[in-house]
């Protein structure tokens, strides 16, 4: 789904490396620790391991990643400092963590209700000028921007049964704060703020109807469908672009070469990150019936009334600075080139 260049224009990119003298690549050779915002063991994990292997191999060696899970080396909301500060190479995660140094980021990481799905995405961001706006504002903090890497649009696990944006009024939630928040609050449902580690016991206990997690299959593996038996999908409301970002000397220090190998192997990442995650929602799809799970499709025009309802909640959010101003403009000029605004 993502770009055509698949594996083996990466690897044909590394044939050279891989012919050249050993003593030529041990002397060039780079060793990167990066840190995801994904658990140990989980399939996101298991998929940023799996570029991290390819990354070597097409390399022939010449750069190795060290693919940390989230909090091995400092809070994955302090990834963006570590990278700046020299404690961490770089990271997969994602940008609305760091919107309080520039709200735009909370735009380019998930314009909540925006576009539909990934492929949609990511051509804003190769050919609608995301790519540029991104690299401009991790420039600031010594960053390079690599690329984007989807997981899919997100589902809503819930414990009853919400078949319009109507019937979410008054539902208790659980919202990250931010630009979700405040459209999920225009759609008139209760906001409950709470940390991960609470969602499935407030679930289970009443504290809140419903939850803005992962996708549907993410959520299952949490458990999610056990006591809220009536998840949203196909999801609308949440499709987030996580990154790859690197700390701009370590970027610099890559020759050319490594370089475009390295920003291939990201947009084959993104691909595979994809369309993993979306096998796995296809083994919950075939098992829903058994467990007693019903998927819960809201239809185009009720996702269309979300977007319509999210379009001010963007508008007053690009206020927040001069940046967010382009990103918004630069996004909803694209959703309309699309058919989609």
């Amino acid at each position: 789904m993502f770009g055509r260049r698949r594996l083996g224009s990466v690897a044909a990119l590394g044939a050279a490396a891989v012919a050249a003298p050993a003593v030529a690549r041990a002397q060039t050779a780079q060793k990167w620790k990066i840190q995801s915002l994904w658990q140990a063991g989980t399939i996101n994990q298991k998929v940023f391991e799996d570029f991290a292997k390819r990354v070597k191999a097409a390399s022939g060696g010449r750069l190795e990643i060290e693919p940390l899970p989230v909090g091995q080396i400092v809070a994955y909301s302090e990834t963006l400092d570590a990278i700046t500060n020299g404690i961490l190479d770089g990271h997969h995660s994602g940008g609305p963590y760091f919107s309080g140094k520039e709200p735009a980021l909370a735009l380019i990481g998930d314009l909540n209700g925006g576009f539909e799905n990934p492929y949609q995405m990511q051509m804003w961001f190769e050919y609608g000028g995301g790519l540029e706006l991104a690299r401009d504002i991790y420039k600031r903090f010594n960053i390079y921007y690599v690329g984007p890497v989807w997981w899919g649009v997100e589902s809503v696990p819930a414990k009853k049964p919400l078949r319009s944006i109507t019937d979410f009024k008054g539902v208790k939630m659980r919202v990250p704060e931010g630009l979700g928040a405040e459209i999920w609050r225009r759609a008139g449902a209760g906001v409950v703020t709470l940390p991960g580690s609470e969602v499935y016991t407030a679930l289970d206990r009443g504290v809140i109807e419903a939850t803005d997690w992962g996708t549907l299959g993410m959520n299952n593996d949490l458990g999610y469908h056990k006591i809220a038996k009536y998840p949203l999908y196909p999801g609308f409301h949440s499709m987030p672009a996580a990154e790859v970002a690197i700390g701009m000397d370590k970027w610099n220090a890559l020759s050319p070469d490594l370089k475009v190998l390295f920003e291939m192997a990201v947009r084959d990442f993104a691909r595979d990150m994809v369309q993993r995650v979306a096998l796995e929602d296809l083994k919950v799809i075939e098992a829903a019936k058994a467990a007693g799970v019903e998927l819960v499709d809201v239809g185009p025009a009720e996702r269309r009334k979300f977007r319509e309802l999210s379009q001010q909640a963007w508008a007053d959010w690009a206020k927040k600075s001069p940046t967010a101003q382009k990103v918004y403009d630069s996004q909803t000029a694209f959703l309309k080139k699309i058919g989609l605004l």
